[in-house]
Formats: structure tokens, sequence, C-alpha cells
């Protein structure tokens, strides 16, 4: 329990048997509740966001918009450094910090929202600071990569992401219910407008304690980083983390490595936002900001003199694999496609079908509040739900079929749904009664999900198959960062696309590049003489 351990074969049957399989089952099922937390605590900007509108906070609606980017942004860039920690600081010493770090955000969330007065700035610094939450998914995946044979890889890392991506699920699901009690005190806010739960809706004139959305999670972190510390474990192997520093040296190098992914994000932030939430206002492209971003942050990494940059150096190794670039942009359809949604997916259900959209004047409007709009937080988390859920299958079916041949299936799967969700978002948003399309909306978002979570599950398998064991956990990292972006990027989208009043440009865009995945996937994949066949 807690010892670092030596000599890790878990492709020997013999020694799996009798000695790994038990230890690895214990760290996979104490990083599932660790990611499980990173995740919620990463994303719930959605919910809040969603329940600061109802309860009338001072703060435009656009500007509400940006916390749920900040945190994307933020979150995708720490996978980054996160890829590479396990190497460098070892599996327990690197998920016990990472999880003890989201104390911090958690607590900062729950002060701030107990003060309806407290300023913008405030709420941008704790969602740059929930980041943390989605950077530790690359550690945990790469982590968990070295744990397990390759035989049974797919099954491994689709129930580590897939569970541990339930905390999406389980924040939508949790954060309206403990708000509607003083589950940690404080004073109440009455709702303006009607919110709900999973349960049904709350109507106007509700006391509401926000408050809890921050606060709820120290109940799951605390014990999680003191059962961390004892039950996980560091592997000194050459080929996964030979030169392990001690505890507090690992602290510090992997906190070193957090900050030159916050300084890059914060100036990415910092070039895109607007002058109103006290950016540059020079609104550079996200498609420009993204690259910079990335570019910084590997940079930045490679300047770090002694051990750690020599490190870096050799697991650097990957990007001259073509195969590293190849699956970097599947895995941008598979997890991309799944927490963008899972980030957008609530607001977007609020503005589309929680107004009625009718013309005024010749010009159509959408600021009328439609009393027959579903509530977002009763169904928001249906779809996250359904793609973590489903996302060991798709593990377990690549496992037998081949990860290829899953992710090209599901592949088209997701071309179909985006068309149809295209569909049914341009006839509700040009609707005085929208929510008469919300059924057939909904139905395809949920299978468009289902069909992100076998993705996912497939491409683990796909490149547990591709990679060495060395080069295994970095290239999970690094793909898992790029495709986080995701969050970032869809919720923008959609933003802009309703600003200008075509949301369906949004979907057809990702169907285009679903189509160009398909296209990749065959090529290196699928096709006579490829690369690696089906692999």
């Amino acid at each position: 329990m807690g010892k670092d351990l030596r000599n890790w074969t878990p492709d020997d049957e013999k020694f799996w048997a009798e000695k790994g399989k038990a230890i690895a089952t214990r760290n996979l099922w104490i990083s599932i509740p660790s990611l499980l937390a990173g995740f919620a605590v990463w994303l719930y900007w959605g919910i809040i966001t969603v329940q600061m509108i109802n309860l009338g906070f001072a703060i435009e609606k656009a500007d509400l918009f940006t916390l749920t980017a900040i945190a994307g942004l933020t979150g995708a860039t720490l996978r980054i450094p996160s890829t590479f920690f396990i190497r460098i600081a070892g599996g327990r010493n690197t998920i016990v910090f990472t999880t003890a770090l989201l104390m911090i955000p958690a607590i900062g969330t729950g002060l701030a929202l107990q003060n309806p007065d407290t300023p913008l700035w405030q709420f941008q610094l704790l969602a740059l600071l929930s980041g943390i939450g989605g950077g530790n998914f690359a550690s945990s995946m790469s982590n968990i990569s070295f744990f397990y044979p390759k035989k049974i890889l797919g099954y491994a890392l689709g129930m580590n992401a897939g569970l541990g991506n339930f905390g999406v699920t389980t924040m939508q699901v949790l954060i309206p219910l403990v708000m509607t009690f003083g589950l940690f005190g404080g004073a109440s806010r009455t709702l303006q407008t009607t919110s709900g739960t999973l349960i049904g809706k709350i109507p106007a004139g509700t006391e509401t304690y926000i408050q809890n959305a921050g606060f709820i999670w120290l109940l799951l972190l605390i014990p999680l980083a003191i059962i961390g510390w004892w039950g996980l474990n560091n592997i000194r192997d050459e080929q996964v983390s030979p030169n392990i520093p001690n505890p507090i040296g690992a602290f510090s190098i992997i906190s070193f490595m957090l900050l030159i992914g916050f300084a890059a994000a914060v100036f990415g932030l910092w070039l895109m936002l607007p002058a109103s939430v006290g950016a540059s206002g020079w609104l550079v492209s996200k498609w420009l900001v993204l690259p910079i971003v990335i570019a910084l942050t590997v940079i930045g990494l490679k300047l770090i003199p002694g051990q750690v940059g020599r490190n870096l150096t050799r697991q650097y190794k990957i990007f001259g694999n073509k195969h590293t670039w190849a699956m970097t942009i599947i895995y941008i359809m598979t997890f991309g496609s799944f927490i963008g949604f899972s980030a957008a997916l609530p607001l977007t259900i609020k503005v589309v079908f929680g107004f009625q959209h009718v013309m005024v004047d010749g010009v159509l409007t959408h600021d009328i509040a439609n009393p027959n709009g579903p509530s977002a937080l009763m169904f928001a988390w249906m779809g996250p739900f359904i793609g973590a859920l489903i996302r060991p299958l798709g593990g377990i079916m690549a496992d037998k079929m081949g990860g290829a041949k899953v992710t090209q299936i599901i592949s088209i799967i997701m071309v179909g749904c985006a068309l149809g969700v295209a569909y049914f978002i341009q006839a509700a948003y040009a609707s005085e009664t929208p929510e008469q399309y919300f059924i057939p909306f909904m139905g395809l978002f949920l299978l468009l999900f289902a069909a992100t979570g076998i993705g996912n599950g497939s491409t683990f398998r796909t490149i547990a198959m591709v990679f060495n064991k060395e080069q295994t956990g970095p290239v999970l990292g690094w793909t898992s960062a790029i495709a986080a972006y995701g969050a970032f990027i869809i919720p923008q989208v959609f933003g802009e696309q309703m600003g200008l009043g075509t949301p369906q440009y949004a979907l057809y865009g990702f169907a285009v590049f679903y189509t160009i995945c398909i296209i990749i996937n065959w090529w290196f994949y699928l096709r006579p003489n490829a690369y690696v066949k089906n692999p």
C-alpha cells in the first residue's frame, strides 16, 4: 500500500495473476473518483452560470459565457504539462497532489457565490484555477496505461476515462440538488426565474444556496487525497518513472510546470477576450490563439533546465511519430466533441428553448422568456451520462473488433447526428414555440453523445496497440490535451453562431470535421496496406 513498485511487468501472465492484477485494480479504483472530481470542478461553470442567470446576478450573459471559456481553455492547456508528470514525478505523487489542489477553486467558488456583489474578475480567476481539474485527465490516463497489460488496456482506459467522465454527469445532477437546502450554511438567494433539478422544476421565489456548488466537492476531495496517499503507487521502472524525487520535490516540479501552462493560458485569454472583461480587447481569433497557447506551453516546458528538461526531451520524441498526429485529430473528434458538448449543452438548451424567438419590428428577437421551455438543469446531464457510461463498452468492443473499425462506424453516426441536430436547432431558433423541436433535438444529441463515448473508448485501444509502452502514456496525455480544447472551442462556436442567428452552422462545421476524421482513420488504419491494420 503506497510503496514504490519496481520490475512491473503486467504483460507477464504469471506476474499479472499472482501480483499485478490486485495492485492495478486498486490504483484504478482510486484513480476513477479522483478523475471524477477533477471533471466536476473543471466543468461546473456550465451549471453555475445557468443558475446565476436564474438568480439575477448582476453580470451580463455574454460575460458569463467567458467563465466556461476560461475554464475550458485553461483545463486543456494544463493537460500539456500534465501529459509528462508521471515519468517526472510518479503516479502516486501526481494524482494525490493534483487532486488536493482542486480544493482551492472549490472553496473559492463557494465563498464567491455567497456574495451577490462578487466582481467578475474573481469568478474569472476561479474559473482559471478550476482548469486544474481538466489537466488531471492527461496524467490520470497516462498513469493507468502503465499498470495494465496491452490485451485489456482498452477496458482499463475506458473504465478510467468513462467512469471518471461521470464527473460531468455527477456535477450536473448533484449541484442543482444541493443548492435547494443549506447544507453548508450561509445566506440563501431567491430565484427570479424558474430553475430545475433532475426531479423537476423549481419555481421562481424559491430560496437557493448557490454556494453549495463549490463547497460540495470538498466532501469528495479531502478523503480522496488521503486515500490516494495510502493506496496509490509510483512505478520506478526505466520506461515509467525512473528518477522520482521525494514528494516535496515532486510537488514543486508539478507546481512549476502547471504555472507555465497557466501563464500561456492567461496570455491567450488576454489576447482573445473583450476589454469589458479585463482583457486586451484585441479579440484575436480563437483559431490563432490556440496554436499560440499550445506552442508557448510546449516551448516553455522544454526550456526547464536540468533533469526535468532532459526527461521532457526524451518524452518529446512522440512528436516525431506520424501516428501521434493522426490519433490527435481522431481523438479531437471523440473526446473533444464529448467534452465540448458537455460544456455547451446547458446554456444551449437555455438560450434556444428557454426563450421565444419572435419577430419584433421586422427583427427576430430572442429575449422573451418561454414559459413552456424545458429546464436546462433537468436535461443537460443526460448526454454526458450516456457518453461516459458507454465508454467502457467502446474499449471492450475495440478489444474484440479492433479500435479503428469501431471508430469508423461511430464516425459515420456522428456525421448523421450532427446534421440532424443542425436541422432541429435551426427550426427551434426561429420559432415562437421552440419546445416542439426539443424531443428530436435532444434524442439526436443523446445519440451523438453515445457515439463520442464509444469512439473515445476505441481510440484508447488504437493508441495502446500503435505505440510502445514508453510512448503510450505521453501520447494518451498529449491527444487528450489537444482534444480538451473542445471544452473551449465548442461553447465559443455555439455562442458566436447564436449571436449571428445561425446556430446550425456550428453543427455543419462539426459534420465536415467528422468526415475528415473518417478519411484519416481509413488511410492510416483501415485501407489495404494501412500503416497498422485495424489496431
